[in-house]
């Protein structure tokens, strides 16, 4: 008996020696099969990547990414240092997957009010990583192969590998500039829906249209008449609403953010997507959110339950107490609400008037943080990269952040590729920015002006 396991020992042994060099070639080996995922083809590329590269390698002033460089109300960051230093440990654990009570609670008073309708906060409300997780919650869960989902161009640019990912099919349609007779600037307010051209990308195929007002990168916001026009094709296809709105109140010059959930017949039918990073101006926070129908809103639970399942408690609690402080003071001079949107027209002001002095023509816009500005007259100072077939506000956008060191980014990269060559003459930039900042722009813009004078 034992000698026939030392046998059998001894012959392990001799079989492991002898095939050595054969495994270490097959450790050494690369796989041969595919190993992508069939929803990932064409979706790699991404804008951001290359030109916060760009940014950071030659800009001095970086208006091209969305965030604002200015700090978040003091109110806002002692609510989080009180939750991070505070006696009560359990806010370093897990809370409740779907919304910590507090947060989940105090959007629910507040939406009650914005929407004019009572809220589950358990079921009306979810909290998510930042809008971005909302939107492919929205995706996954209500998006099946083969449904066409309606995009308005232009539009902020996951939606569509979004819904790519989800098997669904994107269908889309441009705002339509319609500049004014009198010579004055164009307004956000000029792009606009052709209603039949609207109507004709409905089908029984369409199973959403996503909505984003005020619009990145445009700073459109829809007017009642526009909104009625979508709900009304909403309803008559039975199609669903995902609603983005974390620019909600950013608005301007008077200007009124009317939510779609609340018009006739579409409170069942929308999900409508938050952001405190957005209205706290604390975008590394991520914590965003979606209110809607439980009947909606259970499906895009069981997405976020078996992906991210859970997010930061602290961040919650800290968000929580601020919309608590904006709910005591809704509509009052002292709301952050408020003030705001005031400082920020102020700061969209100052960036019109620079860029329009160095013959940029912006569209103002009437919300978000974004302007957009035609840069058509300067076609002839980018010089031609030859053998390149990139568009026109790419070059221009490269050449200007290497050239005279300030970064946007080329509005056709918010465009499908169906229709961005007829969008290649705009660029985005953003006006959320120190004062400083902005000064520092317009020196830029300045010191070009003296040279297209000089030369």
């Amino acid at each position: 008996m034992l000698r026939r396991v030392g046998l059998s020992l001894r012959h392990f042994l001799l079989e492991r020696n002898s095939s050595a060099g054969h495994s270490s070639c097959s450790r050494e080996a690369k796989m041969s099969r595919p190993v992508q995922a069939r929803r990932l083809e064409g979706i790699d590329k991404n804008i951001w990547v290359e030109f916060v590269k760009l940014a950071a390698t030659y800009s001095k002033v970086n208006l091209g990414q969305g965030f604002p460089d200015f700090p978040p109300p003091d109110f806002l960051t002692e609510a989080f240092t009180r939750a991070l230093g505070g006696q009560n440990h359990m806010l370093h654990q897990y809370t409740r997957a779907f919304g910590h009570p507090p947060l989940v609670t105090v959007l629910a008073q507040f939406f009650k009010k914005l929407l004019g309708r009572d809220l589950d906060p358990m079921t009306n409300v979810m909290v998510t990583v930042g809008a971005y997780q909302a939107l492919f919650c929205c995706f996954q869960a209500l998006v099946d192969e083969g449904d066409e989902v309606i995009i308005i161009e232009p539009f902020f640019d996951c939606y569509e590998p979004m819904v790519r990912m989800a098997g669904g099919t994107p269908v889309f349609v441009p705002l339509r500039p319609n500049p004014p007779k009198d010579g004055k600037l164009m307004s956000s307010a000029d792009w606009q829906l052709d209603p039949a051209e609207l109507a004709s990308k409905f089908s029984e195929r369409t199973k959403a249209i996503v909505l984003n007002s005020p619009n990145n990168p445009l700073g459109k916001v829809f007017s009642r008449g526009e909104l009625g026009l979508i709900a009304e094709l909403c309803v008559k296809h039975d199609v669903l609403c995902i609603s983005d709105e974390v620019y909600e109140w950013l608005v301007y010059d008077g200007k009124q953010h009317i939510r779609i959930a609340s018009l006739q017949g579409m409170w069942d039918r929308t999900v409508t997507v938050g952001s405190a990073g957005k209205t706290f101006s604390v975008t590394g926070w991520k914590v965003g959110w979606v209110v809607g129908p439980d009947r909606l809103l259970q499906h895009l639970r069981t997405v976020h339950q078996n992906s991210v399942y859970h997010c930061a408690t602290i961040a919650q609690e800290a968000v929580a107490q601020g919309f608590q402080r904006e709910l005591r003071l809704y509509g009052k001079p002292e709301s952050y609400f408020v003030q705001l949107p005031k400082e920020l027209q102020q700061k969209r002001d100052w960036l019109v008037q620079s860029l329009d002095g160095v013959g940029m023509k912006p569209i103002i816009p009437e919300g978000t943080y974004f302007l957009v500005a035609d840069i058509s007259q300067f076609k002839s100072d980018v010089p031609d990269v030859p053998n390149s077939d990139e568009p026109y506000d790419y070059r221009f956008a490269k050449w200007m952040i290497k050239s005279k060191g300030l970064a946007a980014i080329p509005l056709s990269a918010f465009y499908s590729e169906a229709h961005k060559n007829n969008y290649t003459n705009f660029i985005r930039f953003c006006f959320a920015k120190e004062e400083a900042t902005l000064k520092a722009a317009n020196e830029i813009l300045q010191k070009w002006k003296q040279e297209k004078t000089s030369s």
